[in-house]
């Protein structure tokens, strides 16, 4: 029996995300040793079942730019061609016996139930796909250039230039379709996989989306572009932690007004993809919503931006009617978090984020100290944007090694484990634990240095390492601290 390409095994709604303690990992498609949709994912699944693990966060799974970063996609809406199982492409129902991969990916040999699969999926998702297909074929034919150095016919989406390079550019656009088709389709046979074992999918959603993406391409007037598509204005965040000239993202930012006249369609479109991809759903950099740090674009850092409001509350309301009342949406609110950001988290009963690696550089009042977390929240060690807690902590001075080992009273197991011990015993209701640390790596497993651009996003874990060792003893700890589903 077929199913829908994206239809979840389980039925009904999903429960909140804080609502029954859980432990899940952080681990993104591109770190599993085969870095694809392909039986790495679903042996990792069967140690997670072993472990005791029931909830798989991962990060954006969009078709990403040279640079790799999978926070500055080409599409919001499209999965990433480099996460195809090409060896399970032989084996399809949907293709011929004898049809190979690279066939496969141009649609030929396709069964008949291959192309009715084909013709469903092209249907549902015709608000992105149409355009999507037609921005890669293009951008491939240019060479690659972002879309605001195409010719201006094309750059501006002139009707008669959109047709001309449909036509021409044909079996490239069906490519690309057929290429989405099994993607979609192979990642739909994981979440299913993972909903009849018992275990979540976690997606992750950056708010802002990047320049040279179809999303602005074929959504111009939602931005604040200029004549010819460059931002006027871009998005980032002031100093903190991280940088002391800010972070400029260059991401353009979003026509508020124009977007809240037509009822937020490109934001409902958006969400109800990643509904359809995962259980749950983080909003990355959810503070935001509330207000955002605007920069002129001429700028060359973040430091001479300035915060303007948004209509959040109007369209976190606008999204909850679109889910039958309740969000399955995790606030990532880390960094300049003021009492509206708060408020506008709560308002919504949405968990926010607490990192155990900030929770020791200042007093007792800090948040992201075990002894003030609260249960409608979600306890990393770090993040993918965090070096590894064995680096970490290996890279503190001697007295604070001292300070954090007894605020965390388990001094008796080498790091990280006392970290991870920390998390699982939190008040919070989820503890989220990346895969990095359960396998106690120092910083060459580190993905991502924020503000940086070479030698990112490029961890893969080894074949062997999510051992059945490793899974017993995460298992009996996460019992202990009652978190088993």
């Amino acid at each position: 029996m077929n199913h829908s390409v994206l239809s979840p095994a389980h039925a009904g709604r999903v429960e909140a995300p804080c609502a029954r303690r859980r432990a899940g990992v952080l681990l993104h498609i591109s770190s599993l040793p085969g870095g694809r949709f392909d039986q790495s994912a679903r042996a990792f699944l069967d140690f997670m079942v072993q472990a005791g693990l029931s909830v798989w966060q991962v990060l954006p799974l969009g078709p990403t730019h040279d640079d790799r970063s999978p926070y500055q996609c080409l599409s919001s809406h499209a999965l990433n061609p480099d996460f195809l199982d090409e060896s399970a492409l032989e084996q399809s129902d949907w293709f011929r016996p004898g049809t190979a991969a690279e066939q496969a990916r141009q649609g030929e040999g396709m069964t008949d139930a291959g192309r009715k699969a084909l013709s469903r999926f092209e249907c549902e998702q015709a608000n992105w796909l149409d355009d999507y297909s037609l921005f890669r074929a293009i951008k491939d034919d240019q060479d690659g250039r972002p879309w605001y150095e195409w010719p201006d016919v094309l750059r501006d989406r002139e009707a008669a230039a959109l047709l001309e390079a449909g036509e021409a550019l044909a079996p490239q656009i069906r490519a690309c379709r057929v290429e989405q088709f099994l993607l979609f389709e192979q990642w739909g046979q994981l979440r299913r996989q993972a909903n009849r074992q018992g275990i979540l999918l976690f997606g992750d959603m950056p708010i802002f989306v990047a320049h040279d993406s179809a999303d602005v391409w074929a959504n111009r007037e939602q931005f604040r572009l200029d004549g010819v598509g460059h931002p006027t204005v871009v998005a980032g965040v002031p100093p903190d932690y991280f940088s002391e000239t800010g972070q400029r993202w260059g991401n353009p930012l979003f026509d508020w007004s124009r977007m809240e006249a037509d009822g937020f369609r490109w934001w409902r479109d958006r969400f109800a993809s990643h509904r359809k991809l995962f259980d749950w759903v983080r909003i990355d950099h959810f503070r935001g919503l509330e207000a955002y740090w605007e920069i002129p674009a001429e700028c060359d850092t973040a430091i001479d931006g300035q915060w303007v409001e948004a209509p959040g509350e109007a369209l976190l309301d606008t999204l909850r009617q679109d889910c039958g009342g309740t969000l399955p949406v995790i606030a990532e609110d880390l960094g300049i978090i003021t009492e509206k950001v708060t408020a506008l988290r709560k308002a919504f009963n949405l968990p926010g984020m607490v990192i155990l690696q900030f929770a020791f550089d200042s007093d007792e009042r800090n948040p992201y100290l075990p002894a003030n977390h609260e249960p409608d929240s979600v306890v990393y060690t770090g993040t993918h944007d965090n070096d590894t807690s064995l680096s970490w902590f290996y890279q503190l001075d001697e007295p604070m090694r001292a300070r954090v080992l007894e605020a965390l009273n388990w001094p008796e197991a080498p790091m990280p484990w006392p970290l991870i011990h920390s998390a699982l015993e939190s008040v919070a209701g989820l503890a989220i634990l990346p895969m990095q640390d359960l396998l106690s790596l120092g910083g060459e497993a580190r993905m991502n240095t924020p503000g940086t651009t070479e030698g990112n996003w490029r961890w893969r874990m080894g074949a062997e390492a999510a051992s059945d060792g490793l899974a017993a003893s995460l298992r009996e700890q996460i019992a202990t601290s009652d978190r088993l589903p």
